[in-house]
Parts: structure tokens; sequence; C-alpha cells
């Protein structure tokens, strides 16, 4: 029911995230620097070799595509299950984790590494610099936790809790 929404959200997140790295490394990071936003936020680019937190990172020449093969594999497990799912929320997180996961496995392929520039930091403590789709990524993951925890147990043929 909620699989074309789903499939929206995807595109919304893979759009953005590679529109927003395009943007950073072809018009505001030419030539690199960091852009302080506020005391605890700045451009600042980064390339990932790796995946979250640059865990896995190497510089062999496999690598880029080892770890874009897992994400493809994970995208389609995701796909499949936004086919079966039965929530709005549901559909909105796995749809926001394929478009996150795809833009990045995109930006992979095409340079070895994952760009970067978001960067937070508070005080002493700094956040891994990251990007919209990690973002996206990390939101699904949220959603999706939060649809199979909190949707009620639908009885067959009803498409949303509540509904008869």
């Amino acid at each position: 029911m909620y699989k074309k929404m789903g499939f929206v959200v995807a595109f919304i997140a893979l759009a953005a995230d590679l529109a927003t790295k395009w943007i950073m490394l072809s018009i505001v990071m030419q030539p690199p620097k960091m852009i302080q936003i506020s005391s605890f936020f700045s451009l600042n680019l980064g390339f990932n070799r790796g995946i979250s937190f640059g865990l896995l990172s190497s510089p062999h020449f496999a690598t880029p595509y080892l770890l874009s093969t897992f994400a493809l594999i994970v995208v389609l497990f995701l796909v499949t299950q936004l086919w079966r799912g039965t929530s709005k929320i549901e559909a909105i997180g796995i749809g926001s984790i394929v478009g996150g996961a795809t833009a990045n496995v995109i930006d992979r392929l095409a340079d070895g590494t994952v760009t970067d520039f978001l960067d937070f930091q508070i005080y002493s403590y700094h956040w891994p610099t990251f990007n919209v789709a990690d973002t996206a990524i990390f939101c699904g993951v949220v959603l999706f936790i939060a649809a199979s925890i909190f949707d009620e147990k639908l009885s067959p043929g009803q498409t949303e809790p509540g509904e008869k």
C-alpha cells in the first residue's frame, strides 16, 4: 500500500544527497576549506573510505566494490521489506535508508570514497563528519525501529492500525 511513498522518499533522499555533494565539491569547497557556520557547526570537506565512523577503511583497490556490494545487498533486502510493508512510518523509514545507502554507493563507486561535509563539535566532543545520506539512513533506521515497536498488530485485510 505504501510502496510508492517509500520509493518517493528514497528518490528524495538520493537526490538531496547527490545534489548537496555536488554543490560542496563543485562550488562551495573550491578551493577546499573549512567554513565555520556557528560555534558548534561547520562545513568541513572529508572523504571516508570505510563505513560509519571510518570503520573498515582500507586503501585496497577492492574496498569500494566490496562495501558497495554489501550495501546493495542490504538495499535489495530493504526493498523486499518495503514491498511487504503495511505502515506509512515503515515505508518512510525504509525509503530513507534505501535512498541514503544508494546515494553513498553511487558516491563510493564514482570516487572510491564517500564525501562528507557536515561537521559538529560541542566543546571538546567532535562528532565524525557526515553527509545528507548518512542523516537519511539514521532517520530511516529510527523510523523503521519505531514502526516495528509501536505499530499495532494488524488483522488480515487491515492496512493501518485502527482501520476496519
